[in-house]
């Protein structure tokens, strides 16, 4: 059920964000520190975007029968903290304070469970497909966002999910520009 901005405290909540609050996070271990934000890509059924599935998805809303790709994710449970969809909207569904179920098995730096002090953030695409302008603007500007609040999220601590899961995941893929997006970054009036 999506919740008006009102309804929701906006500590851990982004006001640029269409809210879409989902059940598959929970707590943050005791004395966790945030300090990695990865980025993701997500389309459904795969290659293909728009449409209300990511946000079933993420809410336990998705009809494994509805496409022969959403059988393989009946009763999966999981979330990100945020989507960046191919025009450029923002949609928020976990609390950046709360832990998101995006990372999977995973490890960066020796650390597992990534899950526990990170923030994950889907753009809608695949691995091979160029991201679109609107997408590098806003993730560029919700990141600084991002590390306002979470400052140990330094750029070295900006990771792909391929990254913190090799051999298990490949995004946000090669079509994806880390040089355009870190330029984005460093030029804050250009990120809008």
């Amino acid at each position: 059920m999506q919740q008006t901005r009102d309804a929701i405290p906006p500590e851990g909540w982004l006001a640029r964000a269409r809210k879409a609050p989902s059940d598959n996070q929970d707590a943050r271990p005791p004395g966790t520190r945030v300090d990695l934000l990865v980025i993701h890509n997500i389309s459904l059924p795969p290659g293909r975007f728009g449409g209300p599935w990511i946000e079933q998805l993420f809410s336990n809303r998705l009809d494994p029968g509805a496409h022969a790709a959403f059988r393989s994710l009946a009763g999966l449970r999981v979330s990100a903290h945020l989507l960046i969809r191919r025009d450029g909207e923002l949609v928020q569904f976990v609390d950046l304070r709360r832990r998101a179920w995006h990372a999977g098995q995973s490890c960066f730096q020796g650390r597992t469970a990534c899950n526990d002090s990170s923030i994950g953030i889907e753009l809608e695409g695949a691995d091979r497909t160029p991201y679109t302008d609107a997408q590098y603007r806003c993730l560029a500007a919700v990141t600084a966002e991002i590390r306002r609040r979470f400052p140990a999220i330094t750029p070295e601590r900006i990771v792909g999910h391929s990254d913190i899961a090799p051999g298990r995941k490949t995004d946000p893929g090669p079509a994806f520009d880390w040089a355009r997006y870190r330029a984005l970054l460093h030029s804050p009036g250009r990120a809008g």
